[in-house]
């Protein structure tokens, strides 16, 4: 039996590009619809979904759901709450010597044709996330799942096109080739999720059509511990950030900086944690996940022998596990603090107080997020105002990409451009200004 062959990625742009320009994306009844049409596919086949997450991440029923089904379902509702209010002209005020009768005001314009391409550690959140953003914005929509999770990303290409407007929406599964066959079309903007090498691919393509492009990066995420904090606190919110889909995650506490004293007090407190989040064998815990594929999980192994194991270190390359492992007396020339960790690995780095600690952020790139757990105001201020990052959490990490109304994304080498919620329909639309003069 034939098969047609797979549409190409020139003939794909070209008919979601003759859609658009029909205007049939831009009533606000479409947009609505579809992304209703998307909440129906994520609710509808939320098991489905995360037995494909399970086979390519190890993910639990309730991770999946809480982490990736049910983050974007929750961002499709405060989206359609409040789209019509996002979408509304605003005003803005005219000089006096337009005359009286002249009005301004900008309004938000769909870009056209955009390309979202995410990463394989939420392959559905973070797939799915920017296109409630390019569907609230009116966009015609090409997607791009990592092939690194090919169980989620089969499974969405299948999904996808059965409840979304196939002439407005498609769905290009493959790895390199198919990629650099889509970075070489010229789109309205490019959406990228992943790492800072493929983001530099990306902008080179880009800068071949002057395509605007979100960059959202990673990173080593710091989080700094001050003297005098409840210690039993810190570690079980630290452990829970680090240790969530098995330290995979752009966002996790990528490394602890602290002082000896507090450092030495840490390490029974971060033992307990562990233990009451996963049970004295993490293997055998149901909530703990595994790392995607062999090639990471080498790469995470020969991170180990960075400090001294304060708990966790085993490893099963068979199936893909790495315990939750701390690391102490880690030197900040080490392996380990190379570059961002992305696995269940989090190294404590002891330095002599909070000027130091500044100092060290600083003189590195600039992260995704900073986590600061202190009680003095005027050391979170500090912190706040002599350092840069994407994000900065106080007393707990993570959860400020949970905000709808927070801009999420990078600064620097962790990326640029950002969404959720209104910054989606900023990203995916241009804010045009209009001035009206009456003729008579």
């Amino acid at each position: 039996m034939n098969h047609p062959a797979p549409e190409q990625p020139a003939d794909i742009v070209a008919r979601l590009r003759a859609t658009f320009r029909t205007g049939r994306t831009q009533p606000v009844a479409w947009r609505t619809s579809q992304l209703l049409r998307l909440r129906d596919l994520l609710t509808e086949n939320a098991a489905e979904l995360a037995a494909a997450l399970h086979a390519d991440l190890g993910k639990s029923d309730a991770e999946a759901r809480r982490t990736e089904i049910d983050f974007v379902v929750r961002e499709i509702d405060h989206t359609l709450d409040h789209l019509a209010d996002w979408l509304r002209p605003q005003p803005a005020p005219v000089p006096a010597r337009l005359g009286t009768d002249a009005r301004a005001w900008t309004r938000f314009d769909p870009l056209g044709v955009v390309l979202v391409i995410a990463p394989w550690n939420y392959p559905v959140q973070l797939l799915l996330a920017p296109v409630v953003g390019a569907l609230a914005s009116g966009d015609a929509v090409v997607v791009k799942p990592s092939e690194l999770a090919p169980a989620t990303s089969a499974t969405l290409a299948r999904l996808l096109p059965a409840y979304l407007d196939t002439d407005a929406f498609a769905v290009v599964e493959g790895a390199v080739p198919e990629t650099t066959a889509l970075l070489a079309e010229r789109f309205d903007h490019i959406f990228y999720t992943g790492n800072g090498a493929v983001g530099r691919i990306v902008l080179r393509a880009a800068a071949e059509h002057l395509t605007p492009v979100a960059l959202e990066l990673g990173g080593k995420s710091p989080a700094f511990i001050d003297r005098d904090v409840d210690l039993d606190v810190v570690a079980e919110r630290l452990a829970r950030g680090k240790f969530l889909n098995a330290g995979q995650t752009c966002v996790a506490p990528d490394y602890v900086l602290t002082d000896p004293e507090t450092a030495a007090a840490l390490e029974p407190a971060l033992v307990q944690a562990v233990e009451e989040l996963f049970g004295a064998d993490p293997k055998a815990s149901g909530a703990f996940g595994r790392i995607v594929n062999e090639r990471h999980f080498d790469r995470l192994s020969g991170l180990l022998d960075s400090g001294r194991v304060v708990v966790g270190g085993d490893t099963d390359r068979a199936v893909k596990y790495i315990a939750p492992t701390v690391l102490a007396d880690v030197d900040p020339a080490s392996p380990v603090m190379a570059e961002e960790i992305f696995g269940p690995i989090l190294p404590i780095v002891t330095v002599p107080g909070l000027d130091a600690a500044i100092d060290f952020i600083n003189d590195r790139d600039k992260p995704l997020a900073l986590y600061v757990f202190a009680e003095s105001e005027a050391t979170r201020e500090r912190i706040g105002a002599e350092t840069s990052s994407g994000g900065l959490g106080h007393g707990l990490p993570l959860a400020h990409l949970t905000v709808s109304d927070l801009p999420f994304g990078g600064v620097g080498e962790s990326g640029m451009g950002s969404y959720h919620g209104r910054y989606s329909i900023e990203t995916f639309s241009h804010r045009k200004a209009v001035l009206h003069k009456p003729l008579s």
